[in-house]
């Protein structure tokens, strides 16, 4: 069964959060999204871009949906949003004015609808104004900690010795979660998940996607040059790690666990060769978030582990050493696999 990732926006007034949810519907690289917000108003959606509107709910042209809820409607809206006919890659949830983004990471992590998953808190701060964030709002520190991706936005705005302060600030709060400096909240989609571009007929009669008309609200003049095209940052990256041997749940848990700085995203297989415990288990995590479910190996399939590491500012010859220090060293009790089996799904 699919699972859609459920990611967190939250971050104080004027962070820049509903930038990034149109940042993200912008450059949305051929994902369907559903956005969770509390009003319309300040999601840049244009009557003609509708489709069609339901009990708060509007459907745009190129597939995305954008929702109205308050406090007690998360989850039937997130069991209207994974129903197969949505078919929906990511659903977005701002954070502000629903809920203290650590009662939504609870609700989603625990959440036992089967196409729900937690995908990740993104939490935005103004790195023009941190200071003084802090003092009118001191909880910012846990927020900030809690988080599993920061994005220090405004940093157009700030002198280089200030953006350099504030990151020192954030990593003192949190030492693992990556920390992406934008203007105008334009984050690479790649981060979030998967994004495989998905081809369009042009020739065929329909509707433009909401991506394609705020891209062209961007073009500044008549010969098309784009004078605003969202900043898109291309810095993120990703480790493939493919091992033959089999590997030592209890290494591998406490790397999945607490990943190096900068990570985001870990995805892939792992082989144990485990009595009792041969299958092929597929793992996924944000931040130190970890799901695993277990499956049959294809016949004639290699037994193996890939996995891939994604994030920011990643040390890639630590991961590829911690990795490989994660092998199993002869034989492996039975018992270390609970180390592993406790986030299957």
């Amino acid at each position: 069964m699919t699972t859609v990732p459920v990611l967190i926006v939250a971050g104080f007034l004027g962070a820049g959060k509903t930038t990034l949810l149109n940042h993200l519907l912008r450059n949305r690289a051929g994902l369907r999204i559903g956005v969770v917000v509390n009003d319309f108003g300040a999601v840049n959606i244009d009557a003609m871009l509708v489709a069609g509107q339901v009990d708060g709910t509007v459907a745009l042209g190129n597939g995305c949906m954008c929702c109205t809820v308050d406090d007690d409607g998360l989850e039937a809206t997130f069991a209207a949003l994974t129903t197969p006919r949505a078919a929906l890659d990511l659903i977005v949830v701002e954070a502000s004015g629903l809920a203290e983004p650590r009662n939504l990471v609870r609700m989603v992590a625990a959440s036992t609808h089967p196409r729900i998953e937690y995908g990740g808190l993104v939490y935005l701060v103004d790195a023009a104004n941190y200071e003084a964030t802090r003092e009118r709002h001191p909880q910012i520190d846990q927020h900030v900690a809690l988080a599993d991706m920061i994005v220090m936005n405004k940093v157009d705005l700030a002198q280089e010795s200030s953006v350099d302060a504030v990151r020192d600030r954030l990593r003192e709060r949190n030492a693992t979660a990556p920390i992406v400096a934008t203007s105008d909240s334009a984050i690479d989609v790649g981060l979030l998940l998967d994004a495989d571009e998905k081809p369009v007929d042009d020739k065929a009669p329909r509707q433009l996607g909401l991506d394609e008309l705020l891209l062209a609200e961007d073009l500044g003049d008549e010969d098309g040059h784009a004078e605003h095209c969202g900043h898109l940052h291309h810095d993120y990256q990703s480790v493939s790690v493919t091992e033959s041997a089999p590997m030592n749940p209890r290494a591998l848990a406490a790397f999945l666990e607490q990943p190096p700085a900068g990570v985001f995203r870990i995805k892939g297989f792992v082989w144990f060769d485990v009595v009792g415990h041969r299958q092929k288990y597929v793992l996924h995590t944000v931040g130190n978030y970890v799901t695993v479910h277990a499956q049959r190996w294809e016949k004639d399939e290699p037994r193996r582990t890939e996995l891939v590491v994604i994030g920011v500012g990643i040390d890639e010859e630590q991961v590829r050493r911690v990795l490989l220090e994660a092998r199993a060293d002869g034989e492996v009790d039975k018992q270390a696999m609970l180390s592993l089996t406790r986030y299957l799904r």
